[in-house]
């Protein structure tokens, strides 16, 4: 069911885990929050370095945005090298991270919620 939260007037799904999140009812390891977006820590990280980024607005996944949502888009983009210094990653261009987004069941996506993966440090299998 899809209602909108009338606090901040975003879309929100009652049964989409990183809607509760956002809304403050699951608590999280936040990295940033704004009006937005948020940002937190992967509960199951990959790398010394690993948070998500949503937006706090139910989008299904990246195949369910709009031309609308190209600003929304760019802000993720711009904002994740940002939280990337500031969570530990080392400086481009012999530090950097990965971006990753999972789009569908055969594209990895487990939550169906919109979700950036940020992903770095140093590689342990990379010597």
């Amino acid at each position: 069911m899809i209602e909108t939260a009338s606090a901040v007037g975003h879309a929100h799904d009652d049964n989409c885990i990183f809607c509760k999140i956002a809304a403050g009812h699951i608590p999280s390891r936040k990295v940033y929050e704004d009006e937005e977006l948020l940002a937190f820590h992967d509960i199951a990280p990959w790398a010394p370095v690993h948070f998500l980024i949503i937006p706090k607005r139910h989008i299904a996944s990246l195949a369910h945005t709009q031309p609308a949502d190209a600003a929304l888009l760019g802000r993720i983009l711009t904002l994740a090298p940002q939280l990337a210094a500031q969570e530990g990653c080392n400086p481009y261009p012999a530090g950097g991270f990965r971006v990753q987004i999972n789009t569908g069941e055969e594209g990895g996506q487990e939550v169906h919620h919109l979700h950036v993966h940020v992903i770095g440090g140093p590689r342990p299998w990379k010597k």
